[in-house]
């Protein structure tokens, strides 16, 4: 577990543009068995590849015309319970921190694993989200 005064900056990256820090393994059920729609979930992280990546990437892409429905968040190494949970819906792919999922009416239907955000222009990311959201949302 990370102390909260250092990952509180991190979070907020995401909450002060719409994201829900969702932090229990219920309120990640609450969000996947929404009957409808479309969610974007990021699992966030300390690491240097979320902060120069990720996080930007997936703030540069909720900009796009078509965007999902809800924005949600866990943090890896902080909200265990969240996190394992959430991870829980994305499978067959394994743990990555961080990652993004966009599920469908509680389906996954696009990821991101830490291997695609790693080494990989912010930009580049939002552009293939946006073009998940165009397909999705």
């Amino acid at each position: 577990m990370y102390p909260e005064e250092i990952v509180a900056p991190m979070k907020s990256e995401l909450t002060d543009v719409g994201f829900e820090q969702l932090t229990t393994a219920e309120a990640v059920d609450n969000l996947m068995n929404k009957a409808s729609g479309t969610a974007l979930i990021m699992v966030n992280s300390v690491c240097g590849c979320a902060a120069a990546n990720a996080r930007p990437a997936v703030r540069m892409a909720i900009g796009n015309t078509k965007t999902p429905s809800t924005l949600a968040t866990v943090f890896a190494g902080v909200d265990g319970e969240a996190t394992a949970q959430a991870r829980k819906y994305f499978l067959p792919y394994p743990a990555s921190s961080p990652s993004i999922a966009l599920m469908k009416d509680g389906k996954l239907v696009h990821f991101i694993e830490r291997h695609h955000i790693e080494g990989r222009p912010a930009e580049l990311i939002a552009e293939n989200l946006k073009a998940a959201f165009d397909e999705y949302c």
